[in-house]
């Protein structure tokens, strides 16, 4: 690490929050501890405050829907935009000016992600911004308010520059993102002005806050064979891994072995859901609520939600929203949210007791359908979380000996236990641990800071070897024969159990690469050739490689030129394997990307560096 970067950053870019965390980059333990940083921000009408959570919303008014006085920051900003908590107030009651849940079409297959497209609903193009954009405006927040914060500081230090842009960064993302949305991510970064980022999976980062709390005595929590289950429900999504504990000299061990999909369910959809549930109230009381204000139900219900589900909640939650009347004072309209309606509602419809045989339930087949972010027509997580370890128990059964949990959902005692509950159902019975986390809002960005660390200290790390051996398809250099195919061969580039986040040069080999021509690049795999070593190149394979993926691009440069290049390989933290191509005639490289965790989904990228 860089003695310039007097700081080690994690960044959790969320759904619905976005959090910053950061330690000293210093070589002495003790002044390493980790902090969140309180993020300035709007949170009314010309009111600035500091929260340690910045609500990943972005509103763009207009001058008669917010005056131009109340959203003056010290601070620079892009035109009207406003982003983080009075975003999320005010844009509750104009949508069509409000951009949230970015990160979601962030990893969308259906639309443009590089073009402005959000608000979705927005009726105003100039206005729009791309996923991307919106993405990087939040982060670009995070890097003004942070260097503002400094100004009363000194900006920069005998270690060096104390600005944002200038840290070591370490930006999590979920651990089912594809290629595609990882490139966009670090994209986003970098329209920032963030170009030192690290991804790290948002499950493994919770995990690492776990250990950097319990710190010597994680150890004391856990023995050989115990099987973590990470469930992570925050407000948009729902996310699982499953982290093996091992054994090596005596020393305990952590391998990532399995990660779901990247499900759109999670408090967002509970809050509607009660909204939903208030509204039916109200229709017995012959009250009828428009748009605007079926919106701040939602929003109410939220609140309500959070209340009654913290450790000290009531019985019941008072709702009010704004009436219709047309006077200066419109009548309001009330009504109570109970404790035992929340608790019923969402144990019923989202946290169901099942088999671990539950199948996940499709919606019927609609010809046509809009286009928008991709709910889980099944919103029982329950079903999801059966359907995940059925689908990684490869033949024998997978249940979970340890669970920790992570997300503003599972702050709520009754949903853990409810899932505690479930899972022990499906071990038999057995006692499961829940390993205790200490902040379910700002875990993850504190675990990519302490993850950062470990980098720097030699810390435990959680490993996530390759499975399998991979090889890209080399055409052979022979006489060209009619009616016969040019030969490919097998180069192996990666092999069995490389570390991700390690780095593998091609040694002693040159090979002619295509530019400016449509081409293709076949990625193949073998998990039967464990002793195969990168650089071996096999001419003969039967059944023992089989194709991964093809992935058919153009390679910037002259057209038709072939120039000589090596080869270095990368596996990275969040499951790609990245093949570089690194000209052997200027500084010029090509990166080839592809998903090797779930291979069907987005499976590769290319681009020039």
């Amino acid at each position: 690490m860089s003695n310039g970067s007097p700081w080690i950053v994690g960044i959790d870019l969320g759904t619905t929050h976005t959090v910053l965390s950061y330690c000293n980059n210093s070589k002495h333990q003790d002044e390493t501890a980790v902090h969140t940083f309180a993020v300035p921000q709007l949170t009314g009408p010309g009111t600035i405050e500091r929260n340690d959570i910045l609500p990943s919303f972005i509103l763009i008014p207009d001058p008669s829907e917010v005056a131009d006085e109340a959203i003056v920051v010290p601070w620079k900003t892009e035109g009207r935009m406003v982003i983080g908590e009075f975003a999320r107030e005010r844009g509750a009651e104009i949508p069509h000016r409000l951009i949230s849940s970015a990160k979601s079409w962030l990893c969308h297959p259906m639309v443009d992600r590089n073009a402005a497209i959000l608000p979705w609903q927005g009726n105003q193009p100039a206005m729009k911004r791309s996923p991307v954009e919106a993405s990087a405006a939040i982060l670009q927040h995070l890097v003004r308010t942070w260097n503002h914060v400094r100004t009363g500081q000194e900006l920069s230090s005998d270690m060096g520059s104390n600005r944002l842009e200038d840290q070591e960064i370490f930006l999590t993302v979920p651990a089912s993102f594809d290629a595609l949305a990882r490139d966009l991510t670090v994209k986003a970064a970098a329209m920032a002005g963030l170009h030192r980022v690290t991804l790290l999976e948002e499950p493994q980062a919770a995990l690492y806050a776990w250990i950097s709390d319990a710190q010597e005595n994680w150890r004391k929590y856990l023995k050989p064979q115990d099987l973590i289950l990470v469930c992570d429900i925050g407000g948009g999504t729902t996310d699982f891994s499953l982290i093996r504990v091992g054994e090596e000299q005596g020393n305990l061990t952590l391998e990532r072995i399995a990660v779901g999909n990247h499900l759109m369910v999670g408090g967002d959809n509970m809050d509607m859901t009660l909204a939903y549930a208030l509204q039916g109230k109200l229709a017995g009381r012959n009250i009828r609520l428009d748009a605007m204000q079926m919106r701040a139900l939602i929003q109410a219900c939220r609140k309500g939600k959070e209340r009654l589900l913290s450790d000290d909640a009531g019985d019941t939650y008072r709702i009010s929203i704004l009436g219709k009347g047309k006077g200066l004072i419109a009548q309001s309209i009330s009504t109570e949210l109970t404790a035992d309606e929340v608790n019923r509602i969402l144990l019923d419809g989202f946290f169901p007791l099942c088999e671990l045989t539950a199948a996940v339930q499709t919606s019927k087949t609609v010809g046509l359908q809009e286009i928008g972010i991709s709910y889980e027509a099944d919103p029982a997580i329950t079903h999801h979380l059966a359907a995940f370890l059925r689908r990684h128990s490869h033949g024998s059964p997978l249940v979970p000996t340890a669970v920790l949990f992570n997300g503003g959902v599972m702050k709520s005692p009754v949903l853990r236990n409810r899932l505690l509950e479930l899972l022990q159902s499906w071990n038999g019975g057995s006692p499961l641990k829940e390993l205790p986390a200490s902040d379910f809002d700002r875990s993850v960005a504190r675990g990519a800071t302490y993850y950062g660390l470990s980098r720097k200290v030699g810390g435990i790390r959680i490993r996530s070897g390759l499975n399998k051996t991979y090889y890209i398809g080399i055409a052979a250099s022979m006489p060209a024969v009619p009616g016969v195919p040019t030969p490919v061969k097998a180069l192996c580039v990666a092999g069995f159990g490389m570390e991700e986040g390690t780095v593998q040069p091609i040694p002693d080999r040159s090979f002619a690469l295509l530019l400016g021509e449509r081409t293709s690049f076949e990625l193949m795999a073998s998990s039967i050739r464990k002793e195969d070593v990168p650089g071996e190149m096999v001419e003969s394979w039967d059944e023992d490689i089989e194709p991964v993926a093809t992935m058919e691009t153009e390679l910037e440069g002259e057209t038709g030129q072939r120039i000589p290049v090596g080869l270095e390989t990368r596996a990275t933290e969040i499951g790609t394997l990245e093949l570089w191509c690194i000209s052997r005639m200027d500084d010029r490289k090509w990166k080839l990307e592809f998903n090797v965790r779930e291979p069907s989904k987005s499976p590769c990228s290319a681009s020039i560096q």
